[in-house]
């Protein structure tokens, strides 16, 4: 798992230390539906964010639910689970 030095979560706001979140699970990308459905670079793009709002987008949905509903940040920032999950961490204090 890569980790970027420093930088602002686009989901909570805050600047922390980041990690990358494929939007299409790696976990899928050899299935079938997948890989006929996206290109090698589509299937490897992600969003940098924090690691509790990245916690909090796989505790609130599995690989699958992720892959066909949130290929795309906009489509994660609005989501009311993740949106409530973000303001909870945007309280949160930021440890290095």
């Amino acid at each position: 798992m890569a980790t970027a030095c420093f930088g602002e979560c686009p989901l909570c706001g805050r600047s922390l230390k980041l990690t990358f979140h494929h939007l299409i699970p790696k976990k899928l990308h050899r299935r079938t539906r997948f890989k006929k459905a996206y290109s090698k670079a589509e299937l490897n793009q992600g969003v940098w964010i924090c690691r509790l709002c990245h916690d909090g987008i796989h505790d609130h949905y599995d690989e699958m639910a992720l892959a066909k509903h949130f290929p795309t940040l906009e489509s994660i920032k609005t989501d009311p689970k993740i949106q409530r999950h973000a303001e909870w961490v945007a309280k949160q204090k930021v440890r290095c």
